[in-house]
């Protein structure tokens, strides 16, 4: 996805940079400062997003989406929330208000929803760890386990442990593609292989426990 950075700040400029750079799916491909040249690029560009400060020099940003003839999908980034009616009446995408995380980014980001095949990858789970921020793909997460105050995070290629609940986990993932089987487990769709009577069997033959309560969900929902 091809995006652009319209922000006549340069701290917002690194920052954006870097969170851009951080989520797949994501590619830089343009950044201004001066609303005029922005408008000049877009004109004989395509772009699929576009991250836009509101208040700058000359023209805002309302005026600026306004006045493209064929406004890309916009992500407004300010310090200024008296504009956020403004930025949804022209149907932007989200309303980020400086100075916004990571995690926050990734939000807007993945309300853009009807995302192409190659940038189904956008679909993150981000969580606040000790050592700063854990940023998986959702679609490789295998499993998630609730240890009492802890959850072990499941990925071919690690299992990460964090202080969390489970219950926390579960609202940050995709509910169509995953599904609590268990008070102690919640697992991804994809990977499962069979359904037996108290569990079911992986892809890779792990076995995890299903709970009764649950069980009837399950099956309810990969009908």
């Amino acid at each position: 996805m091809k995006c652009v950075i319209l922000d006549d700040e340069p701290l917002a400029h690194q920052v954006l940079e870097h969170y851009i750079m951080q989520t797949p799916g994501l590619s830089l491909v343009a950044k201004f400062r001066n609303a005029v040249e922005a408008y000049e690029y877009m004109g004989k560009h395509h772009v699929d997003l576009l991250f836009l400060d509101v208040e700058m020099p000359l023209i805002n940003g309302i005026s600026f989406l306004t006045a493209l003839a064929k406004p890309p999908k916009t992500i407004f980034t300010t310090a200024y929330k008296q504009y956020a009616f403004e930025g949804f009446e022209l149907n932007a995408v989200d309303y980020l208000l400086k100075p916004f995380s990571y995690e926050r980014f990734v939000t807007a980001v993945n309300k853009l929803g009807s995302l192409s095949a190659e940038n189904e990858s956008m679909h993150t789970l981000i969580i606040k760890d000790k050592g700063g921020f854990l940023n998986l793909r959702q679609q490789d997460v295998w499993y998630v386990e609730g240890c009492k105050d802890y959850v072990k995070i499941v990925t071919p290629e690690k299992t990460h442990v964090i202080y969390h609940t489970l219950k926390g986990i579960l609202e940050k993932l995709d509910p169509v593609q995953f599904v609590q089987i268990h008070r102690s487990y919640l697992v991804n769709r994809i990977y499962i292989a069979r359904i037996l009577q108290d569990s079911v069997v992986l892809a890779d033959q792990q076995t995890l426990p299903v709970g009764q309560v649950y069980k009837k969900y399950l099956l309810n929902k990969l009908k």
